[in-house]
Order: C-alpha cells, then sequence, then structure tokens
C-alpha cells in the first residue's frame, strides 16, 4: 500500500474517532439536559407547594389551591418533554466509549417524577 493511501486511511480513522468523542459528548450532554428539565418540574412542584403554604389562610380555599394546580400541571408537562427528548436523543445517537443511561431509566425517574407530583397535587387539595 502507498504512503499516500495510509496517510488517507489515517485520516479517516482520525475523524471517525472524533465524531464518535463528539457522539459520546452529545449523549452525555443529553443526560445533563434531562436532569436539568426534571430539576425544573421539581422546582415547579416546590413553587406550587409554597404558594399553597403562602396563601393558606386565603378565602375561597379553592383559588390557592387552583393556582398551586397550575403548577403541578407545569411539572408534570415538563417531566413528558424532557423524557420525550432525551428519548429521542438516546435513540438517535449512539454511544461509544461513554456509559450512558439506558433510555429505561429515564424513563422509570420521569414516571416515579409524575407519581409523586401527581400525589403531591392530590393531597393539595385534600388539605
Amino acid at each position: 500500500m502507498s504512503e499516500k493511501n495510509e496517510l488517507a486511511e489515517d485520516r479517516t480513522d482520525w475523524a471517525e474517532e472524533r465524531t464518535d468523542w463528539a457522539e459520546d459528548r452529545t449523549v452525555l450532554a443529553n443526560e445533563r439536559t434531562f436532569a436539568g428539565w426534571m430539576r425544573t418540574g421539581m422546582a415547579s412542584v416546590a413553587l406550587a407547594l409554597g404558594l399553597r403554604a403562602l396563601f393558606g389562610p386565603y378565602e375561597p380555599t379553592w383559588v390557592p389551591k387552583l393556582v398551586a394546580t397550575v403548577f403541578i400541571i407545569a411539572a408534570l408537562m415538563i417531566y413528558w418533554a424532557a423524557w420525550r427528548q432525551a428519548s429521542r436523543t438516546r435513540d438517535a445517537i449512539d454511544d461509544h466509549d461513554a456509559n450512558s443511561q439506558p433510555t429505561r431509566h429515564m424513563t422509570v425517574i420521569s414516571i416515579i417524577f409524575a407519581v409523586g407530583t401527581i400525589a403531591t397535587g392530590i393531597i393539595l387539595w385534600l388539605l
């Protein structure tokens, strides 16, 4: 094989390796983004609880409950959007050297957060 062909083959190998590393970085960034959106959803639940506590003695009582429910619903929407986008990205990109979380882990986490948020919303209405 000629030296020119070997050099071209080396460059192709290097380019493929850099592409693999870029995909690994993207997979890991996707996980960090998912975690950030889940934190944002939890902040929305905390805001709902804080508003309910702040306006607890307010009459009629359904008004602060309704306002808190808006943030509970927002949290559920955030969880769903985070799961959907993270799953799509995870399915579209292969990991090479990175040990990324399987999509099912993100699904389980999203479901747990959603169930906890729904339970929190129910408790807010029962108080």
